[in-house]
């Protein structure tokens, strides 16, 4: 495959996957801002700080706050990372590597676009943004879907989900070390009911509220989330099961390739830190160390697959 298709499918489906991330995320910071309006400011702060653009936000805003954050990330063209921005994005990737989707993930990706450009032509109003989040994360679960049920398992699906997966990992290890390390107001809220709230929101920001429920009832404690969200394999936004399809997706395009790669050698030795790790050892080297060191190493990764890939070329 030509590596500047491959890097059109990997972009292509890390912005699908970004608009599903912020959209999430708003949901999250949205619920917390409305039941807990002492909080509003700081939430809203923590949203952009988890989205990574806060220079950006306070270029073009004095205040934290639900209409400023909501349009900054769903609508501002100016914001790279704004589901508006992402989503052209993601369609003009597309249309690069039209030739290599089934006729159903174009249609999806296309209807896609069209359908949130409309909704986001407006400034969206507090009452509609619960329609509108779901409606972004709908949209992304559908061309997700029509990948996985009508594409061929080969190379161009692996870089498919190369994309998705770099992107969700990164996204999970920022929120919990956005959420945990700035949101929480000082150590003394450490095992408080404050505590416990901002946890639940971190689950909530990944869709793994119910989940973590089946698995540990009421239990709402910082070490068995920690350990929920960084290490269980069987949880799909998790980094260890992030790390897995990763380690997977780039061993097969090896063997399809005849050759092992850089990146694939380097994204083993990331799952290996993971693989089988007690949650208690990586909380006691210091959880925002190693989220911050896991942050860097995965932005590493990416730039390395783009160069084994030979992405721009």
């Amino acid at each position: 495959m030509l590596g500047k298709s491959a890097g059109g499918l990997f972009w292509m489906f890390r912005y699908l996957e970004r608009s599903e991330n912020l959209a999430r995320l708003l949901e999250a910071g949205f619920r917390i801002a409305l039941t807990r309006s002492s909080a509003a400011t700081s939430e809203w702060q923590s949203v952009i700080a988890t989205a990574g653009v806060t220079e950006g936000f306070i270029a073009s805003h004095s205040e934290y706050n639900a209409p400023n954050v909501v349009d900054f990330l769903l609508r501002d063209r100016s914001n790279t990372s704004s589901v508006r921005y992402v989503i052209e994005q993601a369609r003009t990737n597309a249309r690069l590597v039209r030739t290599a989707l089934t006729r159903e993930v174009w249609e999806a990706t296309n209807e896609c676009w069209m359908v949130l450009d409309q909704i986001l032509q407006r400034p969206i109003r507090e009452r509609d943004l619960p329609s509108v989040l779901a409606t972004i994360k709908q949209q992304s679960t559908l061309v997700r879907g029509t990948l996985v049920g009508t594409m061929l398992r080969n190379d161009i699906y692996n870089f498919a989900r190369l994309g998705t997966f770099i992107e969700r990992t990164d996204n999970t290890a920022r929120i919990l070390d956005v959420k945990y390390y700035v949101l929480l107001p000082s150590l003394s809220h450490i095992g408080s009911s404050l505590d416990n709230v901002q946890w639940e929101t971190i689950l909530r920001s990944v869709s793994a509220n119910r989940s973590y429920r089946w698995l540990n009832g009421e239990d709402i404690n910082p070490t068995s989330i920690a350990d929920f969200l960084i290490l269980d394999r069987s949880m799909p936004r998790s980094i260890a099961h992030c790390m897995e399809e990763i380690v997977d997706n780039l061993n097969q395009l090896s063997d399809r390739y005849g050759e092992r790669s850089t990146c694939a050698e380097q994204a083993s030795e990331m799952f290996s830190k993971l693989d089988r790790r007690p949650i208690d050892s990586i909380l006691a080297s210091g959880l925002h160390e190693f989220l911050k060191g896991f942050i860097q190493d995965t932005g590493q990764l990416s730039g390395q697959i783009e160069q084994d890939y030979r992405f721009y070329s």
